[in-house]
């Protein structure tokens, strides 16, 4: 039956030789299964039991959600052919669903990292140099994200209270606090910016023409510094969004408060910054714990 339905796949539906020897792969992979728990077994007599018993198999030796997925894929396909041609009475996959598709957890610096970055004694005192310094210190200290940076204007600054009011999706405002050390890099900022380039925009963030800085610049700056100190694959505005909530989280800042901070309008999206922490924890256990 398996090589009825390869012929299928490559004469019937001109896949590529490369998709019918992956299908075929999968295939033979649960037929030695099912043979190994009962040589009796066939194609036609296997029930759902024996495919989820399967699918908990290769997650015992380690495989990914999307490599199951892919096989359980192979073998949904396999049957519906089959009992479209009646070589089988029933599908025993049709009701089953693959596993949960783990995601990936937020990439972020080390504190270490980050600031090296900032304390840096490299950093220059003409305008390109403060900008970008201030650029980073902002993301790192307020967690907002690319859009809402580039997206600042210069009256959505509070120095007074110390608050940075900005538009997060679907224009939504919240309130930012800041704390000393940022306002005193935004007033530096602010006074370099002044006597180096002639605003031609309201916006905070100004190119050396004085027009808004667009979105793809920003990100090209940031992960230029961010190279200079971390090996990650992501090096973009939001790993320091990530950052910003797993410092906060380290240092012992409640789930809700992140979550006001961030614009999350769930707090399920938040938390998978405690998945981040825990990791930190277990990492912590694993070097430190004699028996671990």
């Amino acid at each position: 039956m398996i090589n009825e339905f390869l012929n299928y796949l490559q004469y019937e539906l001109n896949r590529s030789k490369l998709t019918v020897e992956s299908y075929a792969y999968d295939l033979q992979s649960f037929e030695t299964y099912f043979k190994n728990l009962d040589n009796h077994l066939s194609w036609e007599s296997v029930d759902s039991d024996v495919i989820r018993n399967w699918m908990e198999s290769m997650m015992d030796k380690g495989n990914t959600a999307s490599s199951i997925d892919r096989r359980l894929s192979a073998v949904r396909s396999f049957y519906r052919f089959a009992l479209s041609r009646k070589l089988v009475k029933a599908d025993p996959s049709r009701n089953i669903e693959g596993p949960k598709k783990e995601k990936p957890l937020p990439q972020f610096l080390k504190e270490s990292e980050i600031n090296r970055i900032l304390d840096s004694p490299n950093w220059g005192k003409d305008y390109k140099d403060v900008r970008d310094r201030t650029i980073l210190m902002t993301f790192y200290e307020t967690g907002m994200r690319l859009s809402e940076l580039v997206g600042l204007n210069s009256n959505a600054i509070d120095f007074g209270m110390r608050v940075i009011k900005v538009h997060g999706k679907r224009n939504k405002e919240r309130m930012i606090p800041f704390g000393e050390e940022l306002k005193e890099t935004l007033m530096n900022y602010i006074a370099v910016r002044n006597n180096s380039v002639e605003p031609q925009s309201d916006a905070f963030f100004l190119t050396e023409k004085g027009t808004r800085m667009r979105p793809a610049v920003v990100r090209e700056r940031v992960k230029t510094y961010l190279s200079m100190v971390c090996t990650l694959k992501k090096r973009s505005p939001h790993v320091l969004r990530h950052t910003f909530a797993t410092v906060m989280l380290n240092h012992n800042a409640g789930l809700e408060s992140v979550k006001e901070l961030l614009g999350h309008e769930s707090l399920s999206t938040t938390e998978i910054y405690t998945h981040t922490t825990f990791e930190q924890l277990k990492k912590v256990y694993t070097n430190a714990h004699p028996r671990a």
